[in-house]
């Protein structure tokens, strides 16, 4: 049957086949998959794509006047309370900004937690105790806005241990 170069036919044959059950088999495990969008400027990747000059420039400009610090002590999966100090470049506090603040698992962001209207004191912003529903690593994203300016302040912290920080 494979005799006298008969067999390419059948092996290019079932080459193709293969090739398309495993396009079909690729296809069908990424509509299972979980796969969650970037919201690292709280909006969409695309719509942060397409800005990217606009939100590298406001910051920028938001740095030129004020200065914004994490002070949290640390997340804690049981009763997290996380605060900001706002200050200008003379270290005066500021006590007018308008923060949002979203705590959110990396890889679930059905498990986003939304933080608003905060209590201000002296430039520190508090906001309520919340409760971290997993262990791990957790995206603490804000948007801060004084005036006309506007800054992310996007950070990476673990509720396992403190030191586990980045920017």
């Amino acid at each position: 049957m494979f005799e006298n170069g008969k067999i390419w036919p059948y092996a290019i044959g079932i080459s193709i086949a293969l090739v398309f059950s495993f396009c079909v088999a690729t296809v069908i495990i990424t509509q299972k998959a979980s796969i969650q969008q970037s919201d690292i400027y709280m909006t969409s990747y695309q719509d942060a794509d397409a800005r990217a000059n606009e939100i590298i420039q406001n910051q920028m400009d938001f740095d030129s006047k004020y200065k914004i610090d994490y002070i949290t002590d640390a997340l804690n999966p049981e009763a997290t309370i996380i605060k900001y100090k706002i200050s200008d470049k003379n270290t005066n506090p500021i006590n007018n900004a308008i923060i949002k603040v979203i705590i959110s698992r990396p890889d679930d962001s059905l498990l986003n937690i939304e933080l608003e209207n905060p209590t201000i004191n002296n430039g520190i912003y508090t906001f309520k105790t919340v409760q971290l529903p997993k262990k791990g690593v957790w995206d603490v994203m804000a948007k801060v806005n004084i005036d006309t300016f506007q800054r992310f302040y996007n950070l990476k912290a673990d509720t396992r241990a403190k030191e586990a920080f980045e920017f």
